[in-house]
């Protein structure tokens, strides 16, 4: 009875006003109940799109669990330019086609990589997120906070130069770009001094 009772009171406010309570409110029990209720709406429809993708029920599992925890790290980037469910669909888009070609944490022909693929998917899937982790605990490790956040926008959400710019409120002259051709560089020296070899990566 308890179950049906949030469920009927989820279903009386739109995407539009539990984002407005959660961005809001963040700190108050209001907002984390509206964010809470706004991400369980969202679970089950991203694993159904996530699964008609991958065809993998473990893989889609996986995949929008981090699509979730994703839009929920950066859930106070979100601007309003879209319908929220076009910006989480969207991340789901990119983790699903991430998840079925090769290893490439960077955009526009920015890419670690790999060897031809002999090993099994699950000899895959584990490899590319140990890689994907260290390179992660790099970025958080050796990068100040705008870089990481360019980054993280431009190379795992695919936003658009000009789109992280004005998220972000860059001021710089060259905006994003500046930044993150920037943090790659940092990254880039943060990788050859771990590795002891230079991994290619290219600017943009």
């Amino acid at each position: 009875m308890r179950d049906r009772t949030i469920r009927n009171l989820e279903t009386k406010r739109s995407d539009a006003q539990l984002l407005s309570l959660a961005l809001d409110r963040p700190g108050s029990r209001e907002g984390r109940q509206a964010t809470s209720q706004l991400f369980r709406r969202y679970r089950e429809p991203v694993f159904r799109w996530c699964l008609s993708r991958v065809k993998d029920p473990e893989l889609a599992l996986d995949l929008s669990q981090d699509v979730l925890l994703s839009a929920y790290r950066h859930l106070s980037t979100f601007k309003g330019n879209a319908r929220f469910s076009s910006w989480i669909f969207a991340i789901a888009r990119n983790r699903c086609l991430n998840s079925m070609r090769r290893v490439s944490l960077f955009d526009d022909g920015d890419r670690i990589e790999l060897l031809p693929d002999t090993r099994t998917r699950q000899d895959r899937r584990m490899e590319q997120r140990e890689d994907e982790e260290r390179i992660l605990r790099l970025i958080r490790e050796h990068l100040p906070l705008l870089d990481q956040k360019v980054l993280w926008l431009r190379c795992f959400e695919k936003v658009p130069i000009d789109g992280i710019t004005r998220m972000l409120n860059i001021t710089e002259s060259s905006g994003a770009r500046g930044v993150l051709q920037r943090a790659r560089r940092r990254l880039r020296a943060a990788m050859a001094k771990q590795a002891g070899t230079e991994r290619s990566v290219c600017d943009v």
